[in-house]
Formats: C-alpha cells, structure tokens, sequence
C-alpha cells in the first residue's frame, strides 16, 4: 500500500527485455534506506518487486500482463520515473490508499500554464469514468492527486510548483501515455451495490 507521495525521482540506467518480459533497472538515493529484495516499490504507480539492490539503485523484473496494462514496458534509458516506497505502519497519511494497482494507460490531452498553476489535462478510458468525481482522488504516475475539473472522460488536474519540482508530472507533454489509478474506495463501494443500483 502506498499514499501517492512521491519519495524521489529516479531515472532508468537499464532496461533489458526478455523475451514478452523485461528487467528495469533504476538510478536512485533517497529510497535504498530500508528497501531489502522482496520489497514492494511504486514505479511511475505501479506496484513492482525489488529483485536486486545496489549502491546505486535497484532492479524490478516486469512480467508480460504488467508490459502489457502499464506504461512501464514504454520506458527508456535515462527516462525519469516516480519512486515511493510501501508506506509504514508509522508513516503520516497525506495522500490517499494507492495500491499501486495501474488502473489503465491514460494520455495527456493539454498541458496549460497560469500563474502559480499547471493544468494537466488527462483522457482515461471510458470504462474508468464511474469512478470519478470532482474533488475526488486518482494517481497519475503514481502521484496522489484531486481531480480539479471532470468533462466525460477528460480529467483536469492543478498542479502546483512544489509537485511540478518534485515529481515528473512536469516533464508531461500533450501525447504523453500516463499510468492511471483510479480511487479503490470506489470500486469497494460499487461491488457491494446491489446490480440494479449502479448505473
């Protein structure tokens, strides 16, 4: 389980397929505190194993299914990718539940520039919408955020300088294929409905 804050951002320094599989390898500090093999990590929000540990980052092998609903097989040398590692029992909850559970692949429809803002404006699959309200919460990347606007399927997003410096959702691009999470109280909520309740 993680909270959508980001810890650090690392950068790929390897990515090697195997076969409809692959093995990523990230450059990073902050997060190797306390990160032995085994540990769950949130990749750019998605939930992967740590498979080996260095001084100067660690590796996770992606399996075919997870190339294939996320955008992580998409990575390149050098990409720059949100790391957070599983929350502790301890830890101060400022995000909310992530499981690191990729929902879909969304796409950035429109970035847009006002003083103080960035909007970031995401398309998420028509399936995904029922989960979404205004004011409510979704990850993007990985990053714990509030929907600031919702039109259909199009999801506007206000970032403010701190998480553009701190996370790579400053480096998104209209085109950008982005890892989507939408909010599991939601789907909780409607698999206990009755059928005939949900629209």
């Amino acid at each position: 389980m993680f909270t959508g804050l980001v810890e650090e951002v690392g950068h790929i320094t390897a990515h090697e397929v195997r076969g409809s599989a692959a093995r990523l390898s990230v450059g990073c500090a902050a997060v190797l505190d306390d990160l032995p093999i085994g540990a769950s990590i949130s990749l750019d929000g998605c939930c992967v194993t740590v498979t080996d540990v260095d001084d100067a980052g660690f590796s996770v092998d992606l399996m075919e299914a997870t190339m294939r609903v996320t955008s992580l097989g998409e990575l390149t040398l050098g990409a720059r990718v949100n790391l957070e590692r599983a929350m502790s029992a301890q830890a101060r909850f400022g995000g909310h539940l992530v499981q690191g559970h990729v929902d879909a692949v969304g796409t950035v429809a429109e970035v847009e520039d006002v003083p103080g803002t960035r909007f970031l404006r995401v398309e998420v699959p028509t399936d995904l919408e029922r989960y979404l309200v205004a004011k409510g919460s979704i990850t993007l990347s990985g990053v714990s955020l509030t929907i600031a606007a919702l039109e259909g399927t199009r999801v506007t997003i206000g970032l403010i300088p701190h998480t553009l410096a701190s996370t790579t959702l400053g480096d998104r691009v209209a085109g950008d294929r982005i890892n989507v999470e939408v909010d599991v109280v939601a789907k909780y909520v409607e698999r206990m409905l009755p059928p005939q309740v949900i629209r």
